[in-house]
């Protein structure tokens, strides 16, 4: 069973029977849905949809919060008289291995401003991006790889994010 199409129908059916058929009412709808077949998941039979929508909440909640700070950044910079960009173009290993993934990577880094995606090498290991700020190119790489593309590896992998802290 999808559990995602049972989750949707319940959204529609509580949209329905409210009348008010707007996003938040829906979104709404969706919510109760979901904490719905979380209650009802030992009848239904075991699924991997909460484990991703956990994921996939966690992903656009940390993107979400990425473009909040990227855009105050940048408007801050452009606001105030001192410019306080360091420009650099970086190589930055992929871990990322199928298109789809390197893709996404891609694309959501190229979403937030300060950062654009330029190139990824013929092999498919290095992606080139330019960064508006940053001063220290190994930082800058490290908060990249840790920030953004471990959370893109967990949503498409459907593995749990974890932290090699070792």
């Amino acid at each position: 069973m999808n559990y995602f199409w049972l989750n949707i129908g319940l959204a529609l059916v509580w949209v329905t029977l409210t009348g008010a058929f707007g996003p938040i009412n829906l979104a709404f709808g969706f919510v109760l849905g979901y904490l719905t077949l979380r209650l009802a998941e030992r009848v239904l039979g075991p699924s991997t949809y909460f484990s991703k929508m956990r994921r996939g909440s966690s992903f656009v909640l940390f993107f979400l919060w990425e473009l909040l700070t990227a855009n105050l950044r940048v408007a801050i910079d452009v606001l105030t008289p001192r410019a306080r960009m360091q420009p650099r173009i970086l190589a930055v290993p992929l871990d990322a291995l199928t298109d789809t993934e390197i893709t996404f990577f891609a694309n959501a880094l190229s979403l937030t401003p300060g950062t654009l995606s330029l190139d990824v090498s013929t092999d498919r290991r290095v992606l080139y991006i330019h960064a508006m700020y940053a001063a220290d190119a190994e930082a800058t790489r490290r908060a990249i790889k840790d920030g953004l593309e471990r959370r893109v590896l967990a949503l498409t992998r459907g593995t749990e994010e974890q932290r090699d802290d070792a």
